[in-house]
């Protein structure tokens, strides 16, 4: 590995952090993982046992996990001679500053102390610590384990090394981490996403299309290409030999035009059952555990196939 890092915290095992956990394992690291919640270990170790076989699928160890996993009882004990943490709570400001002043009183000066927060600004959660120039976002997308983006932001208080110490980190265990440039709410990724879903909501509250033709047209269209290369680099493709100079000559006026009918919907209680309702309708009866598990097959063909384009 081209960083120091051995061993790394898990902090918080919801979703994002299980997911994290069995990917941090799958590239060899010591894993100390803690959370509150009743149960939090047994779910943890079964979904490292459920995930392990598609994660060896694209890439990492194949030593045994289990004895790389150590559970702990408190964060004070998790983050004990680690060279990295990974905080993965949930979206509350002011429970994040709580926890980010236990990691940075019990954790080495030198470890990174990163979360995995979606949106907030390592900015407003520094200020809790003595060491606040050892904190970044380190956000992923779910499901960790598969999907390779990492956002690596830091706050008014990061220092540059930290930053590229993280960004040289993620990279190594084999994501692909991206440096957001500055602060705001969402980081990148997430706002893109944010964008699409308004429109996308628009579009059902205002009968224009079904749930499921939204997401068809998006899952059968676009998404496609988006897997490949991303938005503007599609637009640079589209415009033939031009490039993106064909964008701005040809399809400009156009998209700014549509840009003034996009929608703000209203999330009413009505709507959300509308919403509730078509989304039934997509899954037809299908759990959320059985679309889950649907969705890791095609992320591991999918990107065992990229992986296999490379230059």
């Amino acid at each position: 590995m081209m960083t120091n890092v051995r061993s790394v915290a898990v902090v918080g095992t919801g979703v994002i952090g299980m997911s994290w956990a069995a990917y941090f394992l799958s590239r060899g690291l010591e894993v100390r993982a803690t959370d509150p919640a009743p149960g939090a270990e047994q779910r943890l170790r079964a979904f490292v046992e459920d995930a392990w076989d598609d994660i060896l699928a694209l890439g990492g160890t194949h030593e045994r996990w289990e004895p790389r996993l150590t559970w702990c009882a408190s964060v004070d004990d998790a983050v004990a001679s680690v060279q990295l943490v990974q905080e993965n709570g949930p979206e509350d400001e002011a429970l994040k500053r709580e926890v980010f002043a236990t990691i940075d009183a019990a954790a080495d000066a030198d470890a990174i102390v990163a979360t995995s927060s979606s949106g907030l600004l390592i900015s407003r959660l520094q200020t809790a610590c003595a060491h606040p120039e050892r904190c970044v976002v380190a956000h992923p997308f779910n499901p960790p384990h598969f999907v390779p983006l990492v956002e690596v932001v830091g706050g008014e208080l990061t220092s540059p090394e930290v930053i590229a110490r993280a960004l040289a980190f993620y990279r190594a265990i084999g994501k692909h981490p991206i440096h957001v440039r500055k602060e705001i709410p969402g980081h990148i990724a997430n706002r893109l996403q944010a964008a699409l879903w308004r429109e996308a909501f628009h579009l059902v509250q205002q009968g224009v299309a079904s749930v499921e033709d939204v997401d068809t047209a998006i899952s059968k269209g676009p998404g496609l290409r988006w897997a490949l290369y991303g938005p503007i680099m599609l637009l640079h493709l589209s415009g033939g030999d031009a490039g993106l100079l064909h964008f701005w000559d040809h399809l400009a006026a156009p998209v700014q035009s549509w840009w003034k009918t996009l929608g703000e919907p209203d999330i009413t209680p009505a709507f959300e059952r509308q919403m509730n309702e078509g989304i039934g309708e997509e899954t037809k009866g299908r759990t959320v555990r059985e679309l889950s598990r649907e969705r890791d097959r095609r992320f591991v063909r999918m990107l065992a196939a990229l992986a296999a384009e490379k230059p």
